[in-house]
């Protein structure tokens, strides 16, 4: 691991949130950061991207404190406006948070005690999917779950210490610039691709499961849907980038996809076609959907009824929806 500088007791941090539509939320996650009770100097950059509900003037209404900057960012796309918003930004602890998170306090002095503790690069926690409506919580269960995004540990929860990558992030800025930042053509899997250069180069890469960030799973099917195979799409091109990192949970919703289409295909083929071998063909989807039953009976003490009642289609749809995604990579 590379030696980083040892840290003051109280460094600033500067505090990075790319946003686009986030107007509903966007407030109240500024002022979460600034009230998060840490005891140096904290400062919020955040990147706005084009939006259609008025972000734009509630930032500039926001950038009157002067702790808070306010930076264009005009493509719109998350790691562009993460490395705007780290080039803006003014001190060598930075820590990332998103618009539409509420940052919990005592966040900021998590962070800086674990990079100081540690000497990691970089250092971050969980997500702690949280709702109200059935739908959304059959989701928010289903994403802290193995049998729904495996088992990732800044999902899972689990044991500090070394790790592949971690929730948002909070970076020492030399170790942001060693690896020049985000890569911009990731837009989506850019905090995983940029903990995995951190960790080819030498960095530590630090979780602390005590840094907990609420999180707000989609609520429609349509929404989860499309997150899930936009998702899938681009775990697809960070395995095509970084072949090492192929590995068999990855393959395994893409190989259920696979497996769940040509059962479903070829067994309707054989019904019409009045063959007696149609109840074989259907046996591998059958056996898929029965393990979505069980999964979700399994999860019921966690959701309560009306959320368990939308299981049987939330796992299949992050399941199959990842996987569709993964199949057809990014064009």
């Amino acid at each position: 691991m590379i030696d980083m500088p040892a840290l003051p007791e109280l460094p600033p941090v500067s505090v990075v949130m790319p946003v686009r539509n986030e107007a509903r939320a966007l407030e109240d996650a500024v002022r979460a950061v600034l009230e998060t009770g840490y005891a140096g100097d904290v400062e919020v950059v955040i990147a706005v991207g084009p939006s259609t509900d008025g972000t734009e003037d509630i930032a500039a209404s926001l950038a009157r404190d002067p702790r808070v900057t306010v930076v264009d960012n005009p493509s719109g796309r998350t790691p562009q406006a993460l490395n705007l918003a780290i080039a803006a930004s003014s001190h060598d602890v930075v820590v990332r948070m998103d618009g539409h998170a509420h940052m919990p306090t005592g966040y900021l002095a998590l962070a800086v005690d674990a990079l100081r503790r540690t000497g990691a690069a970089n250092v971050g926690g969980r997500m702690v999917p949280t709702a109200t409506e059935p739908f959304a919580q059959a989701v928010a269960v289903a994403m802290a779950s193995r049998v729904g995004l495996g088992g990732a540990g800044h999902r899972q929860g689990g044991v500090e210490g070394p790790a592949d990558s971690v929730y948002l992030g909070s970076f020492r800025r030399a170790a942001l610039a060693d690896v020049e930042g985000y890569d911009e053509h990731f837009v989506r899997a850019q905090d995983w691709e940029l903990n995995r250069r951190l960790r080819e180069a030498g960095h530590e890469v630090w979780f602390v499961p005590d840094m907990a960030v609420p999180y707000t799973p989609r609520s429609t099917w349509r929404a989860l849907a499309r997150q899930f195979f936009t998702s899938g799409q681009w775990r697809r091109e960070v395995v095509r980038r970084h072949p090492g990192t192929r590995s068999a949970r990855y393959l395994a919703a893409p190989v259920a996809t696979v497996a769940v289409a040509i059962s479903l295909i070829s067994g309707t083929v054989l019904a019409v076609a009045g063959s007696a071998w149609a109840l074989l063909a259907f046996a591998p989807a059958a056996a898929y959907f029965v393990g979505v039953l069980g999964a979700s009976a399994l999860l019921l003490p966690r959701t309560g009824v009306p959320a368990a009642l939308r299981m049987p289609l939330v796992l299949p749809t992050m399941h199959l929806a990842w996987g569709l995604g993964f199949l057809r990579g990014v064009r």
